[in-house]
């Protein structure tokens, strides 16, 4: 196709190749940058192998696109709802000097029990099919939505913050830095502020850290110098295949897993409504989410019997769409080649992981604040009249319980305790809540169809100023 001379970062962009093939690799990249942090940051905590976890976020991603007819610019990152799971049933073990090893021996009894959870959204996809998007959508009308997906910004909020703390200064060097380029930038650079925050503070960090000797800001490169630069992401061992030998222990793994999958699934929705709502195109409709689902299950069954995390769309790639407003999959895509590459040089992994955590926290800042304004514009446009009270019952339990609740509910039926995140319990108290005072007059496509119509009001009227 050839390149047309198009003014960036005012509307958004839903075909990429009118940029050129250049700067359409500089935003996968953006991408790739955004989710690696949390995407890493699973198997850091439970022992599972990064480069792993990096081959299947790239697989599980370029799946999920197939399954939904190369529609949905969503990047598959590890899911942060299985971790009580996988602690529950591989915990670390202490040794005699103080320090925690991972236990290799159980996780794989752990992945078997998501690999299985993976599978519960199959069966909710065909449900879906069958019964048609509408009638499940009537349970996700924009006043429940709409404070979901405020509450995924909210409530990453913290890790943010905590991030930062580790260097404030840092911290605001980075998210300076993506302001200035985002809001003063010019062509390319508008659009890839995220990218040029981070090379810009890890910069700053080098320089005030490691030339100029000033503590905080120094980054130890001992670890990019020790990894190799090709490896092999796959541990047969400690795959399902090669790993699972105990039936006893694989069966009450899967029952203690396989629930949380009722909550990931309240999250997917969520995230695929913070996507079509940033988009402006209802995915939920077309491809359907009964595709989103598909894609999301699979990958995650498919990465966990190899020994990686769960997968989930991923709110941070939701950001970027907003920040760059480049909507076109195909940049998503070019994040997964990248991170597929990448998963087989351990040295690259070693040089993301020594980008200093406050320069990550400052990114975020931007980044999980975009997320809840995309709800709150979700619940503008879609026009939810607040002066009824049980609209306003409903995004208030919703958001207090999803910041409130910051364990979630934990409970055990049976030997086995199952852990619900405050975001499910949230989306839970919503759902009911909104049976319970139904909306006679909702129906889910016009709803949508008055968030597309809006942010298209809005493109005309930029048009108009020009």
């Amino acid at each position: 196709m050839a390149k047309e001379k198009i003014k960036i970062g005012q509307e958004g962009i839903y075909d990429a190749r009118k940029l050129g093939t250049p700067k359409m690799v500089v935003l996968g990249f953006q991408h790739m940058f955004a989710m690696f942090g949390a995407t890493v940051t699973v198997p850091l905590l439970t022992g599972l192998s990064i480069s792993t976890t990096l081959l299947f976020a790239a697989l599980g991603t370029l799946l999920f696109h197939c399954l939904t007819k190369f529609k949905v610019p969503a990047f598959l990152g590890s899911s942060f709802a299985f971790i009580g799971g996988y602690l529950a049933i591989a915990p670390w073990i202490e040794n005699a000097d103080g320090t925690k090893t991972a236990n290799k021996e159980l996780l794989p009894y752990a992945c078997l029990g998501v690999a299985c959870a993976g599978l519960l959204y199959l069966v909710v996809a065909a449900l879906i099919k069958i019964v048609g998007v509408n009638k499940i959508m009537k349970l996700f009308p924009p006043v429940v939505t709409g404070p979901i997906i405020m509450a995924i910004g909210l409530g990453l909020a913290p890790s943010a913050v905590n991030n930062c703390k580790t260097n404030w200064w840092l911290a605001i060097v980075a998210l300076a830095l993506v302001i200035i380029f985002n809001i003063f930038g010019k062509g390319m650079v508008k659009i890839i502020p995220i990218l040029l925050g981070i090379i810009g503070a890890y910069i700053v960090a080098v320089l005030v850290g490691n030339v100029g000797g000033v503590e905080g800001f120094a980054i130890d490169f001992s670890g990019v110098k020790e990894a190799a630069w090709i490896g092999n992401p796959i541990e047969w061992s400690s795959t399902v295949f090669g790993g699972v030998h105990d039936k006893s222990l694989a069966v009450s793994a899967i029952i203690a897993i396989v629930p949380i999958a009722i909550a990931t699934m309240m999250e997917h929705i969520g995230d695929i409504s913070a996507i079509s709502a940033t988009v402006g195109k209802n995915y939920i409709s077309d491809p359907g989410l009964h595709r989103t689902l598909l894609g999301d299950g699979l990958a995650t069954t498919l990465a966990s019997l190899f020994g990686a995390p769960a997968n989930t769309t991923y709110g941070e790639n939701t950001g970027v769409l907003a920040l760059s407003k480049v909507y076109d999959p195909r940049v998503v895509r070019i994040a997964a080649y990248f991170a597929l590459v990448f998963s087989f040089c351990p040295k690259f992994a070693a040089v993301i992981e020594s980008i200093p955590t406050a320069v990550v926290g400052g990114i975020s800042f931007v980044l999980y604040g975009m997320i809840s304004a995309i709800g709150v514009r979700n619940v503008v446009e879609a026009k939810v009249d607040f002066s009824k009270a049980r609209n306003t019952i409903i995004a208030a339990v919703i958001l207090v319980v999803a910041l409130g609740l910051t364990n979630g509910i934990t409970f055990s039926i049976g030997s086995n305790t199952i852990t619900l995140t405050a975001l499910a319990c949230a989306s839970i108290a919503g759902i009911v809540l909104n049976v319970i005072f139904p909306e006679k007059d909702f129906n889910p496509e016009n709803a949508f169809q008055s968030v597309t119509e809006s942010k298209q009001i809005n493109v005309n009227e930029n048009k108009k100023k020009k």
